[in-house]
């Protein structure tokens, strides 16, 4: 692999698809730990994802965006803008990809 292909769009994507899951897999060791060390091992029953501090950011998150999208679609009706439009629809589909 010659030092420019490191740029290319392929590479790239596949190392943010590759630090995206690592992060996702260390928040929920985050979560299993922080069970263990509140309830002991019973913690490890009673821990869901549901409860874990990151699953909270992300419904928090998700709640931001379809506010946000409602918004824009209000707004763009109002003034029919097309880049509005195409804020709402990337928006619908970061929140279509995360779910």
């Amino acid at each position: 692999m010659k030092a420019g292909d490191l740029d290319h769009p392929d590479v790239l994507a596949a190392l943010d698809n590759s630090i995206r899951s690592l992060r996702q897999g260390m928040d929920m060791h985050c979560c299993l730990v922080s069970a263990i060390l509140e309830k002991g091992s019973e913690g490890l029953d009673g821990c869901r994802r549901a409860r874990c501090p990151q699953r909270t950011r992300e419904a928090v998150l998700k709640d931001a965006l379809k506010e946000a999208i409602t918004v824009i679609e209000d707004t763009r009706r109002a003034f029919k803008s097309k880049q509005l439009e195409a804020l709402r629809r990337r928006l619908t589909e970061v929140l279509i990809e995360t779910h």
